[in-house]
């Protein structure tokens, strides 16, 4: 909606600047925006002033009679205002309102003219700290909020700040004594309505004097002047058809204007006094409320209570300094103009007789000062800067330094004053960024002429050193992004500088600015120009300073920083333990590649740069592979541990460091080893366990699985011989026997002491021996194995087998006497207790079907005594017929030999019952 009212006035103002749609205040019958010249972008305020505010709220009687002087009214406002802003365009003064664009006529009838940049006006001031002190408003808390936001042209909102202190009110009075000792001295006139809207506060926090609209010359005046002399009587008389911002506010008018008729430049000095009472009153309102009535301002200097006086404080409700009540305000707020100080005297007054004020004013007034006043002023401003407000501090000593930087001689103490302030103030995140960097900018990185900047480089170098010193402050009130854009090129112009001072400042930097910077801007812009100067520069502090350089970088922290601190507490803090190593900034690459290789082309063996390098290889050894480390650290460590020039104590640190790698190197190697080795035997291990249990599995699985078959389906094998219902398999004695083509996984054991002639051993027998025994597991089919025929040999202890025949003997008794309880499972332990694979385990015992074996079971349960054969040697040329060979049974007393007693329902028998 606004932003259609601008384009309605059409003027040269809305189309060169940018206005903030909203009004940052309203001062009067202006409206004050917020705005910024397209073309430069300079920040600007723009007064508008809208016609219809002046229009009547009511209706009168005669219309035609009062629309016509109403109209004359409206039209004299409107000249006056631009009388008002025609006086401030020739009026050139520090404290009168300086006017950027002149008036404009806007196409409604309107006023438009530009100014430097304003925060507010003194009265809306006031008016805030009325309503943050729960002393006035009634708006509510949104409107109360509302007022204290600005908001930008670009759109962005920011709070105001409504802070006024001691200082700012004798600042801000000072400053309005000058501009008023400049009207009436220099310009010859008298401002005639002074009064809290009558005074801006600009962004620097100074008071500029404006409202010229009833300013005129005294009377009596022989100079001539632009402007007509007051007519009191109009200007006294209070229209009710005018808002009261376009006529004269009683409230601060001196008596001399109301009874006496009298125009002279003492009547401002008692304005001014009201104005100093209205600081300091709750609310902050003049002690005369004449509510726009000249019969009231009479009746209230005629009666003694409500005449302000040093008697009754002035009618102010809050104390007012000891000065300005007991000197300042009885020669103020005084009926008699002769009796009144004038604005130069005003001045003088002890009441600015202090430290903070006098800096001021010698501040405001440095440039007519010598060369030698300014060098004493600035090195002697450090002192005073922490009893300073911080607004003060900011938006008034701040400005004035930076506006002085143009003076080199003077750049390095003015610089140091500026980043002390930079400490103080509260808002430095805004500060820095928006006021000190682009100084800085434009007094370093700005291009200059060859012939002129040649005078100059010790000046400006020793201010770059100020910069270089207080980088830490900076980089706690700026972003990275600014920091890296505009505050890195100094760092590398220092770098650069042919100066060892410069260079070795910047170089200290880096635990500053590696916190701030990111890991590609430390490695392509940082590391390289440190890099360059190790390898160029002759200077071995420089080299020192470069290797403590990198040391920061990999990670570690400067020895010199880390030095024990005694504060007097008894207490003595080491930083070593305090302070932790930081991760390192290099990658592996850039150390092994470009780090490393700087390092082992040092020529010089000085022992501090020896030193030096053996900090970075402390930091490079916690980075690097280990390999490396064996292959190019190492050897150039000995090479600089054999340094000429080193003493014992530093030849023992190179060695003590050369064992702690060379130790870290074994370790690592012997790691790998192991987990190579490891990794070999687990991977033999799953193979050969694999195989075994994938074989016994499948056997066990399908075995099972065939004479559950059998079982359920009542299909009888052709090894059944007697078709009693018992499994489809040979028995001798209680042991089933199945034939060729169902065993499955048999397993043969070799014993080196078996005679021929023998009873076989019993389990227990075998093992209590402790002979050694070799097991074979071969494929499923047994029968694919050619005939085992072992050497005949006759040594004792040894027999030679030939082919093994059967023949029936009586029963060992020490065959029998390990009782089957124990020896039965622990077979079936060792064999994974299922009665398959001790069918299959038993039947080792005998001869393999289809051919002639001689291989024992050495785990083989032995047959029943009824039926237990002795094998005997027989010559390998002699064959016996083989009665298992046709795939049928033995003969029938074998088959039906009567079973020992304890064994008629043992084993699978019992099962097959169950069943």
């Amino acid at each position: 909606m606004f932003s259609s009212a601008l384009k309605s006035f059409s003027s040269n103002i809305s189309s060169h600047y940018q206005i903030s749609p909203e009004p940052a205040f309203i001062s009067g019958p202006w409206k004050v925006h917020d705005g910024t010249k397209k073309s430069t972008g300079t920040a600007a305020s723009i007064f508008i002033f809208e016609r219809k505010t002046i229009e009547p709220r009511t209706g009168g009687f005669g219309r035609s009679a009062s629309a016509s002087s109403l109209k004359k009214i409206h039209e004299e406002v409107v000249e006056r205002l631009k009388r008002e802003v025609s006086s401030l365009t020739r009026l050139r003064h520090p404290s009168i309102l300086q006017i950027l664009e002149p008036v404009e006529e806007t196409r409604n009838g309107g006023l438009m003219f530009a100014t430097e940049p304003i925060t507010a006006s003194l009265g809306g001031l006031l008016k805030e700290k009325d309503s943050q002190e729960g002393g006035g408003g009634g708006g509510g808390s949104g409107s109360r909020a509302s007022r204290y936001m600005i908001e930008s042209p670009d759109g962005t909102r920011r709070r105001r700040e409504v802070e006024i202190d001691e200082l700012e009110i004798q600042k801000g009075l000072l400053q309005i004594a000058k501009g008023l000792e400049f009207l009436h001295e220099s310009a010859g006139l008298v401002h005639g309505n002074l009064n809290p809207e009558a005074v801006y506060i600009n962004i620097k926090s100074d008071w500029k004097i404006a409202g010229l609209s009833f300013a005129g010359p005294p009377d009596g005046s022989t100079t001539q002047s632009s402007l007509p002399p007051l007519a009191l009587s109009e200007v006294l008389y209070q229209d009710p058809r005018l808002p009261p911002s376009v006529q004269l506010n009683m409230d601060y008018t001196s008596p001399d204007f109301v009874m006496d008729s009298n125009v002279s430049p003492a009547a401002d000095l008692f304005s001014l006094g009201l104005i100093i009472v209205a600081l300091y009153n709750s609310p902050h309102t003049s002690p005369l409320q004449a509510h726009s009535n000249a019969t009231a301002y009479k009746k209230l200097l005629t009666t003694p209570s409500t005449t302000p006086s040093q008697s009754n404080s002035f009618l102010c409700t809050r104390p007012i300094p000891k000065d300005l009540l007991g000197s300042v305000l009885p020669r103020l707020i005084t009926r008699r103009p002769a009796q009144r100080l004038t604005a130069r005297e005003f001045q003088q007054s002890a009441y600015f007789d202090n430290i903070l004020v006098s800096t001021i004013r010698f501040l405001e007034s440095l440039p007519a000062k010598t060369q030698n006043e300014k060098s004493q002023f600035m090195r002697g401003l450090q002192r005073v800067i922490p009893e300073f407000p911080p607004s003060v501090l900011e938006k008034k000593v701040l400005g004035a330094l930076l506006e002085e930087t143009k003076d080199r001689d003077l750049l390095s103490p003015i610089l140091q004053n500026i980043f002390h302030i930079l400490k103080k103030v509260p808002n430095g995140r805004r500060v820095c960024p928006d006021l000190i960097i682009p100084k800085l900018k434009e007094i370093f990185l700005a291009p200059a002429g060859k012939g002129a900047a040649q005078e100059r480089d010790t000046t400006r170098d020793a201010g770059l050193m100020v910069v270089l010193e207080s980088l830490n402050v900076i980089a706690e009130n700026c972003t990275g992004k600014d920091f890296k854009e505009d505050i890195l090129p100094l760092v590398q112009l220092a770098m650069e500088s042919s100066t060892h001072s410069l260079v070795d400042a910047a170089m200290k930097t880096l635990p500053v600015m590696l916190p701030v910077l990111d890991f590609s801007t430390v490695k392509n812009d940082i590391f390289p120009p440190i890099a360059s100067t190790f390898s160029k520069t002759n200077s071995l502090n420089i080299k020192i300073r470069a290797l403590e350089a990198f040391v920061v970088l990999c990670g570690g922290i400067d020895e010199k920083d880390a030095e024990p601190v005694d504060d007097l507490t008894g207490i003595v803090e080491d930083k070593k333990k305090t302070k932790k190593s930081s991760p390192s900034i290099l990658d592996k690459y850039t150390v092994q590649e470009k780090l490393v290789p700087l390092l082992k082309a040092i020529k010089t063996k000085e022992p501090g740069v020896m030193m030096a390098a053996l900090g970075v290889f402390r930091q490079v050894g916690k980075i690097v592979d280990t390999d490396f480390i064996a292959i190019e650290v190492l050897p150039t460590l000995w090479a600089f541990s054999l340094g000429p020039l080193l003493n014992i104590q530093q030849f023992e640190q190179f060695i003590a460091l050369i064992k702690s790698l060379s130790t870290k190197v074994e370790l690592e190697q012997l790691r790998k080893l192991r987990e190579l080795s490891s990794r070999e035997d687990s991977s033999m291990t799953r193979q050969t366990i694999g195989g075994a249990l994938e074989i016994s599995a499948s056997s066990g699985v399908q075995e099972t699985s065939n004479d559950f078959e059998r079982l359920v389906l009542g299909r009888k094998g052709t090894s059944n011989v007697n078709g009693d219902g018992n499994w489809d398999s040979l028995t001798a004695g209680n042991v089933p026997i199945k034939s060729a083509t169902q065993i499955t996984s048999p397993t043969f054991s070799w014993s080196s002491n078996m005679s021929p002639t023998a009873n076989r051993p019993s389990i227990s027998g075998l093992a209590s021996t402790g002979h050694t025994s070799r097991s074979i597991t071969p494929d499923s089919n047994v029968g694919v194995f050619p005939s085992l025929e072992p050497n005949r040999q006759k040594a004792s202890g040894t027999s030679a087998f030939g082919t093994l025949q059967p023949q029936q003997s009586q029963p060992s008794p020490t065959s029998w006497n390990t009782s089957p309880q124990i020896n039965r499972p622990s077979l079936a332990q060792s064999l994974g207790s299922s009665p398959s694979m001790m069918t299959a385990t038993n039947t080792t015992a005998f001869p393999s079907p289809g051919g002639t074996a001689s291989n024992y079971s050495a785990f083989s349960i032995p047959p029943p005594p009824s039926t237990q054969t002795q094998y005997q040697s027989k010559p390998a040329s002699v064959v016996q017929p083989n009665p298992w060979a046709s795939g049928g049974v033995p003969s029938t007393a074998q088959a039906t030999q009567p079973r020992p007693p304890g064994e008629q329902k043992g084993g699978l028998d019992k099962y097959a019952s169950l069943l």
